[in-house]
């Protein structure tokens, strides 16, 4: 095991961004899930012995909770290899709350690691006064009737010795608010269903605002999309790979550069505040 704390280092990992292109419409289909459980399985291509981590989009298994996912536990065991893990997109049913999460899971479907998301979309994801405006048959976009509940924790998921911080969606958005431990990590992980922009300028704006966070924190963002810009960001905001919103495809990784925490990773907004301080001080001298 490796301290890659306050270092500059190259790890070694297999890593696999899978893209796919399901169309949105097809959420509100009552499609069988083992068509797109099948769709994304042969797009990401599982080979044996790899060893590989694969990233699936958000809500990519929409329609079911993932405690019914276990009902597909033989088609996951089947194509995928006892050293593989996944990272996907799931909504949770727990406690008679509802959570968009994100999961990561061993290839037999045991989970390793939740994460609940804590900012929701309004209207997309819960529905403000939902109790008046239940009344008049007013409800969220997204599938259901029932607004999901929000988390307040964000705490990492690991990974073999790596640790990861979670995204779901357009909590990328948030500058200087991502790492609320305050606790050093390797890289980030942001999946994300940008289908809801239809053909507007959505996609790429949500898509530029994963580079600025890239380089604030000094960290590589894997983003996986789903009718979005899937990529692999380096620290310093390069392209190291991608693919387009139209596009359908993988992203392989073989290895990534880490780098040391940034002052405004340890900062944040806050940076801003003794920039001005500093500067009000200058004025008086």
């Amino acid at each position: 095991k490796k301290n890659f704390e306050n270092i500059n280092d190259i790890i070694k990992m297999n890593i696999k961004i899978v893209s796919p292109k399901i169309e949105i419409k097809r959420y509100f289909e009552n499609e069988d899930p083992i068509i797109k459980i099948n769709e994304i399985i042969k797009l990401s291509d599982p080979k044996k012995n790899s060893d590989t981590l694969y990233i699936f989009p958000e809500g990519i298994l929409s329609g079911i909770y993932f405690n019914e996912l276990q009902d597909f536990e033989k088609i996951f065991r089947n194509n995928f290899y006892d050293d593989d893990a996944i990272i996907l997109g799931a909504t949770i049913n727990k406690n008679s709350n509802i959570y968009n999460s994100l999961i990561l899971m061993h290839s037999n479907l045991d989970v390793q690691s939740v994460y609940h998301k804590n900012n929701l979309v309004p209207f997309g994801e819960f529905l403000p006064f939902e109790k008046f405006l239940h009344k008049f048959g007013i409800k969220k976009i997204t599938r259901g009737y029932k607004s999901f509940s929000s988390s307040e924790k964000r705490d990492l998921i690991k990974y073999k010795d790596f640790k990861i911080l979670p995204l779901i969606c357009y909590e990328i958005i948030y500058s200087g608010n991502l790492n609320k431990n305050k606790v050093n990590y390797d890289f980030i992980v942001n999946i994300s269903e940008d289908g809801w922009f239809g053909n507007s300028i959505g996609p790429h704006q949500h898509f530029a605002h994963s580079i600025f966070r890239s380089i604030e924190e000094g960290k590589n963002v894997l983003r996986s999309s789903n009718n979005g810009i899937s990529a692999h960001i380096t620290p310093t905001g390069d392209l190291a790979n991608y693919l387009k919103s139209t596009e359908s495809g993988v992203i392989e990784i073989g290895s990534m550069k880490l780098k040391k925490n940034t002052y405004f990773s340890l900062t944040g907004n806050k940076i801003f505040f003794y920039f001005m301080l500093i500067y009000i001080t200058l004025i008086f001298f």
